[in-house]
């Protein structure tokens, strides 16, 4: 019983200290503490799109490229990618991959694992080309 009663006493003493503790802890006049160190501006995000797409084991897009670049995050499973011309390349959980602006490139799921890809588009078009053949896919140009 005794233990109730000093459990009891100490809940309601945090009860009542929270919220001056957290008082007690802000900058004084309500101020912001800085979070940066020289000049840093927030940009118009209006050509900007963000996705989230799944690719089934083995899916992946055609040869294309997009007027104003790409930017691939791995969230989930391991993405393949490649660049016309340059080697294939494969990613894991939190890599990524910049395409710039008009440059023809591919992307998708490695073969037995899904892949869950985060991209962020600049605006503009994508341009679209033929499909990615299974030497390419497979690492063998």
């Amino acid at each position: 019983m005794k233990r109730l009663v000093l459990v009891g006493g100490l809940a309601g003493v945090l009860a009542v200290a929270a919220p001056w503790a957290g008082r007690a802890q802000q900058p004084a006049g309500g101020a912001t503490p800085p979070r940066f160190t020289g000049t840093s501006t927030s940009m118009e995000g209006k050509d900007l799109t963000i996705a989230r797409r799944r690719f089934e084991p083995g899916a992946r897009t055609y040869w294309h490229s997009h007027d104003n670049g790409q930017l691939l995050m791995v969230e989930r499973g391991r993405m393949r990618t490649q660049k016309r011309g340059e080697r294939m390349r494969e990613l894991g959980p939190g890599e990524s991959d910049y395409t710039a602006p008009k440059v023809v490139h591919w992307h998708g799921a490695a073969p037995g694992e899904a892949l869950i890809q985060i991209n962020a588009g600049f605006g503009g078009a994508a341009s679209w080309f033929e499909e990615v053949s299974a030497d390419d896919y497979n690492g063998r140009r």
